[in-house]
């Protein structure tokens, strides 16, 4: 397969970026979609040019660290997969790929498809902790939780902060995000002790971060590599709520 790219190229953050064409040849359909990358920066290394910077780490869909906006879709046209998980099977032989970085204040690139993350770590030590006893672990089924309630906890930790929902937004909101981390905490007896003052940290963490407003449109649940559902962002929304009327933490 033959495909015509067009890449974001920008040295640093201060630095202008645009994009630069590229033309890749003879790729397997079945190559990963950061495989065809390392095909290109191969040539490019060979020609004595720059390659392209971009973030990947496990390459399993697990990491979250390839974020790339391609076609105008976060990680591209698959749905419920992160970057690493797109095949070039996706694509028409032929066809134009522009792939971009994520779009975010609070996301400030790094260098051509890298950007900085790093708001989304401090967000989690603002409040996405539980209180524990040192001491001899306590035994697995010390505290009994309903199988429903285990479900939900663990549907919102299968985020993998890869910033997507981000992306997808129009107001760059991280509101998926932070409801996930919130959620996963707030229906297990666990997370009772920072309830109220880990529901409000976050929050203004994630404001402070310059995160835009959730208007509740939904593109962030569908971008989800996965699929957090946008029920977490109510359950923000109502142990915040809950928070403020019975608390003055922040």
């Amino acid at each position: 397969m033959n495909f015509n790219l067009k890449v974001w190229r920008q040295k640093n953050s201060q630095a202008r970026g645009k994009l630069v064409d590229y033309a890749v040849r003879d790729i397997s359909p079945d190559m990963s979609f950061l495989e065809m990358f390392d095909v290109l920066n191969q040539e490019l290394a060979l020609r004595g040019e720059e390659p392209v910077v971009f973030d990947h780490d496990c390459r399993e869909g697990i990491c979250g660290s390839c974020c790339m906006f391609i076609n105008g879709r976060a990680h591209g046209p698959q749905t419920g997969g992160a970057t690493c998980l797109l095949h070039m099977r996706s694509f028409e032989d032929g066809s134009t790929i522009v792939v971009e970085p994520w779009r975010a204040k609070a996301f400030p690139i790094i260098k051509d498809l890298v950007v900085d993350r790093s708001a989304f770590d401090r967000i989690v030590q603002a409040g996405g902790y539980i209180s524990v006893n040192t001491g001899a672990a306590p035994d697995a089924n010390e505290i009994l939780i309903a199988r429903e309630k285990q479900e939900q906890s663990m549907d919102a930790a299968t985020c993998i902060a890869c910033g997507a929902c981000v992306a997808a937004c129009k107001n760059a909101s991280a509101m998926l995000f932070t409801a996930a981390q919130v959620s996963k905490f707030a229906v297990l007896p666990q997370g009772e002790p920072e309830r109220q003052v880990r529901v409000e940290r976050m929050v203004a963490q994630m404001d402070a971060e310059g995160f835009g407003a959730c208007s509740f449109i939904g593109a962030c649940s569908v971008e989800c590599p996965a699929s957090i559902s946008l029920d977490h962002i109510t359950r923000l929304n109502r142990e915040y709520l809950s928070a403020k009327l019975t608390s003055n933490n922040v």
